[in-house]
């Protein structure tokens, strides 16, 4: 009998922990944290969401985007914002939203405790308006990770969390075609498409996927406009 109940408990056990794992890895489960995934609309309308920037690779990113007049989100990291900080303000003054991305993105996200996560967030909110001396309501959690903590943190700074339902895994894709293929066959209407201004493999496949947007007659959003509350200067 105490056999048998033990090897319940334990498969129950695994069964939760599992649950517990995949609901901190999947932002689209909302399992610790409600975020924002996708734009309810009957209209083809899709946001371009740019992760990590800003990079050296960034003002090629917006020099495309204002050739096809598209407005986007860049999620920046503090570090990122210190170390380019007149591509940060080119972002804001050529109209894209501005969302915070953590101080460092560290790879330790998943196990930061929820005061060095809220100084994470309100370290690089400091940066964001010493910088381009705007604030921003907007967060996407590093790696899409979620967790109690992180959940916390995000309430206790009153933040919006922004996940999507397009990822690209353009960091750990060498194809640029697989990159493509993954985010167009991935669309809907309404879609927040995860990229990332890091690289000029990235940068190839946003110059095909505005040209394949422009073709199959798709609009772009900003998650601003989800929210229905403009950023504040």
């Amino acid at each position: 009998m105490f056999q048998g109940s033990f090897w319940v408990y334990l498969v129950c056990f695994l069964a939760f922990s599992a649950v517990v794992v995949w609901g901190s890895f999947d932002i689209q489960l909302g399992y610790f944290v409600n975020s924002i995934t996708h734009k309810r609309t009957r209209i083809k309308e899709i946001a371009l969401t740019f992760d990590d920037g800003p990079t050296e690779f960034t003002p090629k990113f917006l020099d495309i985007l204002k050739e096809h007049q598209v407005k986007a989100t860049f999620f920046c990291i503090g570090k990122q914002i210190e170390k380019y900080p007149e591509t940060f303000q080119r972002i804001i003054a050529e109209g894209h939203t501005i969302g915070n991305h953590t101080l460092s993105h560290s790879n330790s996200t998943g196990f930061l405790s929820t005061s060095k996560m809220i100084e994470e967030i309100e370290t690089c909110d400091a940066i964001i308006s010493k910088v381009g001396n705007i604030t921003t309501d907007f967060y996407r959690p590093p790696f899409g990770v979620t967790n109690p903590n992180i959940a916390k943190a995000i309430r206790r700074t009153h933040k919006k969390s922004i996940g999507w339902n397009v990822r690209s895994l353009d960091t750990i894709t060498d194809s640029e075609k697989k990159i493509y293929n993954r985010v167009t066959k991935g669309l809907k209407k309404g879609s927040i498409i995860l990229l990332h201004d890091t690289s000029e493999k990235t940068y190839n496949v946003l110059v095909n996927l505005l040209l394949f947007l422009k073709e199959k007659k798709y609009s772009t959003f900003t998650v601003d406009s989800i929210i229905s509350k403009p950023q504040k200067s």
